[in-house]
């Protein structure tokens, strides 16, 4: 399939270097805003052809499926771009930036008859599958708390401070414990809390979120953008725990038992970079004429956001594009 990529920055580059060894993929095109930064590019990454205007790629590119590597802030207008042309999109997380602007997405690509799926690469890794088997095996016995964190020294970078770009850590690494946590305690939850520190410039610098189940189970998330954390993911069960290694890009599993024991250890298994597997199935669902992923439906995206929506409203945090809307 011919794969095309807007936005030429440092995650492109991740993406692009994946691509080069799926056969599945002709890298027919790439866009910058610079042309020299496109060429750059395609030149690296064997791009066929380099633009340095996104319509311009669009009009005359002959991609069918179009990668989304700009910042958060973007996502909703780039993504408009590509399906009024008629392309089926890929868009990196967040996938916009509240539930209302995905909403809209979605039904723009149900009308002009494309695929459009949201880019979070958790949701696609075969990690998913072999972390609720587990679970479900029972292995550490009944699982009623599970936490996961996720933080980076990030705050010196501008599109994480800044409002006008939709910055803050919740949309950047805050979404990987959230979705951790939907991805395997489910969304049966009845009750959510929260607490955050605002940077000066009004978006949250770090966070605490806690998800509150039906059943009695408990989710505890946390994210910032200051230090460095564990990235662990952690179930607490009442034979043991089980922990993931990196909840961003999980690297092995390691069960203890109620002794506090090491019992085993899972390794993941081998993989390029991890990005193959969102875009090998959306190549797939398009090959079958399907217009969103089953590891990522539309539902999920817009369940993701009102959480993250919700969250930004508990702690006053609007960004400029949502303001002018009211």
């Amino acid at each position: 399939m011919k794969v095309g990529i807007l936005g030429a920055g440092n995650i492109a580059g991740v993406f692009a270097s994946m691509l080069q060894h799926l056969d599945e993929v002709q890298r027919c095109c790439v866009a910058s805003r610079s042309l020299e930064k496109a060429e750059a590019f395609a030149a690296q990454y064997g791009f066929e052809k380099a633009y340095g205007s996104y319509e311009e790629m669009l009009s005359e590119g002959e991609a069918e499926l179009i990668y989304i590597a700009t910042p958060h802030s973007h996502h909703y207008r780039h993504m408009k771009l590509c399906i009024e042309a008629g392309k089926h999109v890929l868009c990196e997380k967040a996938f916009t930036v509240n539930a209302g602007q995905a909403q809209e997405i979605f039904s723009l690509a149900e009308k002009k008859g494309v695929l459009v799926t949201e880019a979070i690469w958790t949701r696609y890794m075969p990690s998913r599958k072999i972390i609720n088997d587990l679970l479900s095996e029972g292995v550490i016995g009944e699982v009623k708390t599970l936490t996961a964190n996720l933080d980076y020294a990030i705050s010196d970078k501008e599109r994480l401070i800044r409002p006008e770009l939709a910055g803050g850590a919740l949309l950047d690494v805050g979404i990987y414990p959230l979705n951790f946590a939907l991805m395997h305690f489910g969304s049966s939850i009845v009750k959510t809390t929260s607490a955050v520190q605002l940077t000066e410039t009004g978006v949250d610098g770090q966070n605490v979120m806690t998800l509150s189940y039906e059943d009695g189970r408990l989710a505890v998330l946390t994210s910032g953008m200051y230090g460095y954390s564990d990235r662990r993911g952690v179930f607490y069960g009442s034979k043991g725990f089980m922990a993931v290694d990196n909840i961003n890009d999980p690297l092995e599993i390691r069960i203890y038992n109620d002794k506090q024991e090491l019992s085993k250890i899972i390794s993941m298994p081998e993989q390029i970079n991890g990005y193959e597997y969102e875009i090998l199935e959306t190549i797939e669902c398009i090959k079958k004429g399907a217009k969103e992923c089953p590891s990522m439906p539309h539902e999920d995206t817009l369940e993701v956001l009102r959480f993250m929506d919700g969250f930004r409203h508990e702690w006053g945090v609007q960004y400029p594009e949502e303001i002018e809307r009211i």
